[in-house]
């Protein structure tokens, strides 16, 4: 099947391969093979299919305006879903991100898999089948009948089947270059839990394990630029919070691309005051020739930075590898190992015991970065966090910087206090869900149950009251971005289900259990 068979057949289970004809595998990684379509499973996107007593909630759902129950919140965000999904993969949102994108098919797959855990497990399997033979699995993959003029950098921009060929990039499936957090493997063990039956009989763990092992080689091989043991970001569309002050400083040693040298699709979807500045696009372009004219090689670019919230995602994913190892019949204690040694570096060269919270760290220059981010709260989904430390994180959290409990109603993407903090403009100040969403579960994991609960029911009205916005104010939840986003419906369907339970493959020691089913609950 082609490519644009894949991406644009609605309604078309996995028959054949996803890797495209000359497409390298990453190194040791199996094919990711389809199956024909289960034709027992309801609609995902039939209301019918998902009566009110279907939606098991944690408690009720309050809305600020009219109630409306969570059923309903629910069939709305199916249809969400419904509206972005493409055949094989969903969107982010059907105008301003009309392809793949690699983070946010890891956040709809762990909402999907309430709706249906075989369009879960395809949603990460078109994703996989456009990794590239040193392993990185790209941020973008393309849709070849989308327009060029569509989406700024497009297809031609990157190059990735030329520019690309020495890292083993796609011949036939246009990718960026660039990479984003690796929640890849955390969404896999999920969606596997979700239904294992139907994942076993498709041997769905089996087939996409060796991609995601590649994947982890790649981060933890070539992106470990500062020699501390902790992966860089070499680009800040790859660490996901794209405009946060924290790239501020470590930008401004780069030359900007002229600005008649592109044309930014972005500004026909967004408000120019809630987008990134000319300056600052201007910069990211020119990270990005740089690093494609280079041949996507790691590590001789001027932009370096360790991040708290994409090691922490990594540490989580080698953890839930662990998980799927021991799923699989092999041990995964050296993967819980790496986890825990990556957690000791994290702490170690990320950790600011004075300010309560996790920095980046420029490696050009050596320093942290001195600005307040949501990424460096993320370490709290961490089972091995220290005590004090997670402790110190919650104090932050709910402290002035970040108002959780108090001023806000989600925790913003910066400090609340910062001289750049906008509560529009897009990740200087603006709540996202998907950052709440891995706030909630760290705070379950650390024994932090009536926030987390309080969390919860803010972030499902603010999904609600918002129409499923791709960011809002987090004073007000007013909606900015796109309407309709995919990862906020997704998320939404997962918080309306009861937190993860233990389950029985999660940890077989009879040790406890963090409720993402990624670790030991254990404190040192």
């Amino acid at each position: 099947m082609d490519r644009t068979t894949q991406l644009t057949a609605r309604r078309t289970e996995l028959t054949g391969p996803v890797r495209t004809s000359g497409s390298p595998l990453a190194p040791g990684a199996g094919e990711i093979v389809r199956s024909a379509p289960d034709t027992s499973e309801p609609d995902v996107y039939d209301p019918a299919a998902y009566p009110a007593a279907s939606v098991r909630t944690a408690g009720p759902v309050r809305t600020a305006g009219p109630a409306r129950s969570a059923a309903s919140l629910h069939l709305r965000a199916a249809r969400v879903l419904a509206d972005n999904w493409t055949g094989a993969s969903t969107v982010p949102s059907r105008g301003l991100y009309p392809h793949q994108w690699s983070w946010d098919s890891a956040f709809i797959s762990i909402g999907l898999r309430h709706l249906s855990p075989l369009r879960a497990q395809t949603e990460l399997e078109t994703l996989l089948g456009a990794q590239w033979g040193d392993g990185r699995i790209p941020h973008i993959v393309f849709n070849p009948s989308v327009p060029l003029d569509a989406y700024f950098p497009s297809p031609d921009f990157w190059r990735s089947s030329t520019a690309g060929r020495a890292a083993g990039a796609p011949r036939t499936v246009q990718t960026s270059g660039i990479v984003q957090p690796p929640v890849h493997a955390l969404a896999a063990w999920l969606v596997h839990l979700s239904d294992p039956g139907l994942s076993r009989s498709r041997g769905f763990l089996s087939r996409v394990y060796p991609h995601l092992a590649a994947w982890h080689r790649y981060l933890l091989h070539r992106r470990d630029l500062g020699g501390g043991g902790l992966v860089s970001v070499v680009h800040p569309w790859e660490q996901g919070m794209d405009n946060s002050p924290t790239w501020d400083e470590p930008l401004s040693r780069v030359t900007p691309a002229p600005a008649r040298s592109f044309r930014r699709a972005d500004l026909d979807h967004g408000a120019a005051e809630d987008r990134p500045t000319d300056l600052d696009y201007g910069r990211y372009v020119r990270l990005a020739t740089d690093y494609r004219d280079g041949e996507y090689a790691d590590g001789r670019g001027e932009f370096a930075v360790e991040d708290p919230a994409f090691n922490a995602l990594l540490i989580a994913s080698e953890h839930a590898l662990a998980r799927i190892a021991c799923e699989l019949g092999a041990a995964g204690t050296a993967r819980h190992t790496r986890a825990e040694r990556l957690t000791a570096a994290l702490v170690d060269r990320l950790w600011d015991p004075a300010e309560g919270m996790f920095f980046c760290r420029d490696v050009r220059t050596g320093d942290l970065v001195p600005e307040r981010s949501v990424a460096g709260l993320i370490p709290l989904l961490l089972p091995a966090l220290p005590r004090d430390i997670a402790a110190a994180l919650v104090r932050t959290a709910c402290g002035p910087h970040f108002g959780l409990g108090d001023t806000t109603r989600l925790v913003p993407s910066y400090d609340l206090t910062g001289e750049a903090f906008d509560p529009h403009r897009y990740w200087r100040g603006p709540a996202w869900f998907n950052t709440n969403w891995l706030l909630e579960r760290g705070l379950r994991l650390h024994g932090e149950r009536g926030r987390a609960d309080a969390l919860r029911d803010a972030a499902l009205r603010t999904a609600d009251t918002s129409g499923f916005a791709e960011y809002v104010d987090p004073y007000t939840g007013e909606a900015c971005g796109a309407l309709g986003f995919s990862w906020t419906a997704a998320l939404a369907l997962d918080l309306l289900h009861e937190p993860h339970e233990p389950h029985e493959l999660d940890e077989p020691h009879g040790h406890g259990v963090s409720p993402m089913g990624i670790g030991t609950f254990r404190h040192e």
